[in-house]
């Protein structure tokens, strides 16, 4: 199979994308475009584990998942569609196992569980928790809103956004989801993502709405307590809106909106060690060989750069309209 990225982006209202788009990737790190799927707001993309088969939220009042497979070519077909229970999802992830497929809905503020075919199709909705509670900050926390379902051994944990809290569930063997544990964030600090360090009991939790990387220790199964807190970024530049965690090695990213950045850290000093400017209104990005690819949504652009000691490296713009996703395979 050619090396392959797929991008989600935000259509309609929401923004000016078409739908997923298929790049190949050279052997130098290029993007070309090689095809375009239309699907409404595909915001969020999850590959199933061992299966040519992706799963995209469709980012809407209404709500729903699409199933989609895909050849070598990168050519997309929909398997199927589903009603999500909630408003506005905007994260997926597939259980370890491939039987089920869980989903932030981020207004509707709940959790959802689907299960899944051996042939990676949607076939039913098996749980749909609903998160009730409110934040320090108003404008944001009004109410619950779940930003992130992360699966682990038959649990799976829910960051929610507008609580300041990451509630985890057991999940059981016909997928429903029974509260195992409540974990409390310092007040304000609108929690996005939920990274786990392998190896290790540590994880790290983005806080969009205090600009923060908060380290947690996983004392016992789906519970966290608090370790530190750091600014996310070098830059002063305010507001910022965090986005996107990832963890290579002994490195950790993060992407920064308003300055507009990916920030570096060293983990093991938990100390940041630079800023990358990265193109405005920078949401997901994936690092492939070396490289970092980030969706520059206000930029209508994917922009890449080489990961490199100093932190400074050429930028390249690959346009595409209002991406919010990049899914390398």
């Amino acid at each position: 199979m050619a090396e392959l990225v797929f991008v989600g982006c935000y259509t309609g209202e929401a923004g000016n994308g078409t739908g997923i788009t298929t790049f190949s990737r050279s052997a130098t790190g290029s993007l070309t475009e090689v095809a375009t799927l239309p699907l409404e707001s595909p915001s969020w993309l999850t590959r199933h584990p061992s299966l040519p088969v992706l799963y995209a939220v469709n980012e809407t009042a209404t709500g729903s998942v699409t199933a989609l497979s895909f050849d070598d070519s990168g050519k997309l077909s929909v398997l199927g569609t589903a009603e999500t229970g909630g408003a506005h999802p905007c994260h997926l992830a597939v259980t370890p196992d491939g039987r089920f497929l869980v989903c932030a809905n981020y207004t509707g503020g709940s959790l959802a569980v689907f299960s899944l075919s051996p042939y990676g199709a949607i076939e039913a909705r098996t749980a749909l928790v609903q998160h009730e509670g409110s934040g320090l900050r108003t404008d944001r926390q009004e109410a619950a809103h779940v930003h992130m379902a992360v699966p682990g051994d038959g649990i799976v944990s829910a960051v929610d956004l507008g609580t300041d809290e990451i509630r985890s569930y057991t999940l059981s063997s016909d997928g429903s989801a029974e509260l195992l544990a409540v974990s409390a964030l310092p007040p304000g600090t609108g929690p996005r993502q939920l990274v786990r360090r392998p190896g290790t009991d540590l994880a790290y939790v983005v806080g969009e709405l205090a600009g923060t990387v908060v380290t947690v220790r996983e004392s016992s199964p789906g519970a966290f307590d608090v370790v530190s807190v750091t600014a996310s970024t070098l830059s002063s530049v305010t507001p910022n809106l965090v986005a996107h965690l990832e963890l290579t090695g002994s490195r950790m990213y993060v992407s920064n909106r308003g300055p507009d950045c990916v920030t570096e850290f060293a983990l093991d000093e938990a100390a940041a060690v630079a800023d990358q400017p990265c193109g405005a209104n920078p949401r997901h990005f994936a690092l492939v060989d070396g490289t970092c690819y980030v969706a520059a949504q206000s930029a209508d652009a994917i922009t890449a750069f080489t990961l490199t000691a100093s932190g400074e490296a050429e930028l390249r713009h690959y346009p595409t309209g209002s991406p919010t996703f990049v899914l390398p395979l």
